[in-house]
């Protein structure tokens, strides 16, 4: 097929351009306004309401078309200013705990600008930000306490990625043909275990991975929300006997409803025992590897066979950047190593280097996440990570005091990390009662900009959940919470 640009692209050429400004001195001149004025609004953030429902006028700006011709940067940038900066989703407000959302920081805002103006592809090369990568997952598996020299470890977008990409790794494991042949090459269905209190995003690996919803098998969890692991025993032995192959248990560091820890030490025996990979979801959870007081409840971490964790929760990094690690890196390159024609490394050049990322996870095209995490480390410390990680667990623990310490607010799960789950009560009201004015209590909290917790279910109870992996939250914060939840209940008790 003829290239239908051949009769035109001597025409084309006459008048060459890029995107680079035709006068650089604006472009510095805006970047100095631009840095300015985030700074300004980064330091007056307590001030501003934790969130503000997105305008009409936003969301016709939304709506509006693509245009042919180009618009002044200037008068862009006023339309960001006006319409979309005054209503973002709060996670770097003081008083922001929804979900595990972390909040971020100006050294890293200016990493990632870096990194962008780098824009370094780590798909393959003998480049720079091949080398900090590998440094950051070094670090990481020290951490977490896998041998530097044997591990491996990729960063992704985040938790989800994380945990998919392990669980494939442990699938491929099974069988040297899986790759080429598939599931079906297995004699027996393939199933695995976690809690019934583990992250949605297993369900999805186990549909992504083409094991199917029923290949997870969810076990009840005891008091603590942790795995009950006579339970978990007896359905594996129930499915060896049943004709299925046990390949993978997923133990829970830190539960997205109540941040329980399942019993490592008895998975990891288990594990052995019957032959499974044994990876850790520690969204949030596997950093308190960083405080010494929660070294006993996690010191078995280290012998899991992968490890998932974010650092856009617990270390305060931008989105996005979560991490996987892998306790024997010929496994993990195993599961994914493939270099076609195009892509084939070489002696000397570009095209020498590191071990391409690609032969490591699903992405080609990769950002240079690792910059972001190299400055902020650096600049803070392993000890600011530690002390800051440990005040959120105190104030979670502030928080809980005040809640056992006021008649109308009920604890309804252990704290033994930096999750509290609550609720307003009256001894007058039945469960639906109860739901209702607490779901409304949330709401009231979010519209008026008191504060952002979120919320969950528990044993049919609707509770506020506070999730705290913010860098600025004071006990001020928390005090503003309860007067919020308190006011806001004791208003609605005389109308119900």
């Amino acid at each position: 097929m003829p290239n239908p640009l051949e009769s035109d692209w001597k025409s084309i050429l006459e008048n060459e351009e890029s995107l680079d400004p035709p006068d650089w001195s604006v472009a510095e001149k805006f970047g100095q306004r631009l840095v300015s004025d985030m700074v300004n609004y980064l330091k007056g953030i307590r001030d501003q309401p934790v969130w503000n429902k997105p305008s009409v006028e936003l969301k016709e700006v939304a709506k509006s078309p693509w245009l042919d011709e180009p618009t002044e940067l200037s008068e862009v940038y006023q339309s960001f200013e006006d319409v979309i900066l005054p209503f973002p989703k709060g996670n770097i407000h003081p008083r922001f705990w929804s979900w595990v959302q972390g909040t971020g920081s100006i050294t890293a805002a200016y990493a990632d600008f870096m990194a962008s103006i780098m824009n370094s592809n780590l798909a393959i090369g003998d480049h720079a930000g091949m080398y900090i990568e590998q440094q950051v997952i070094d670090w990481l598996n020290d951490l977490m306490g896998f041998p530097v020299d044997s591990a491996s470890g990729i960063l992704l977008s985040g938790g989800s990625m994380a945990n998919i990409t392990g669980l494939m790794i442990a699938r491929n494991h099974v069988s040297p043909d899986i790759r080429k042949k598939g599931i079906q090459s297995i004699d027996k269905p393939l199933v695995f275990y976690a809690s019934v209190e583990t992250h949605s995003c297993q369900q999805k690996a186990a549909e992504a991975l083409g094991l199917g919803l029923d290949s997870l098998r969810k076990i009840p969890v005891n008091d603590a929300y942790e795995m009950d692991t006579d339970l978990l025993v007896r359905q594996i032995e129930l499915d060896i006997q049943n004709g299925f192959h046990p390949f993978c248990i997923v133990a829970n560091v830190g539960t997205v409803n109540t941040g329980a820890i399942d019993p490592l030490d008895e998975l990891v025996a288990i594990c052995n025992k019957y032959h499974l990979w044994l990876h850790v979801d520690g969204a949030f959870g596997a950093l308190v590897k960083l405080l010494p007081e929660y070294h006993h409840m996690i010191k078995a971490m280290s012998q899991a066979d992968s490890i998932a964790f974010d650092l856009h929760k617990w270390m305060y990094l931008p989105y996005e950047v979560g991490c996987l690690l892998v306790r024997d890196k010929k496994i993990h390159r195993d599961a994914f190593v493939m270099q076609p024609n195009y892509l084939i490394s070489h002696e000397r050049g570009l095209s020498a280097g590191p071990d391409p990322i690609g032969n490591y996870g699903m992405e080609l095209s990769r950002g240079f996440k690792a910059l972001k995490v190299w400055f902020c480390f650096q600049e803070y410390g392993r000890k600011k990570y530690e002390r800051l990680i440990r005040q959120n667990i105190a104030h979670c623990l502030y928080l809980a005091d005040k809640i056992n310490a006021h008649p109308q607010l009920e604890l309804m799960a252990p704290v033994p990390m930096n999750i509290v789950c609550f609720r307003y009560t009256d001894k007058r009201w039945n469960q639906e009662t109860l739901n209702k004015v607490n779901k409304e209590i949330l709401m009231q909290l979010h519209e008026r900009g008191i504060a952002t917790p979120s919320y969950t279910i528990l044993h049919g109870n609707y509770v506020i959940r506070v999730a705290n992996v913010n860098h600025r939250s004071k006990k001020s914060d928390f005090d503003a919470l309860v007067d919020g939840v308190i006011q806001i209940g004791d208003t609605l008790t005389r109308f119900t």
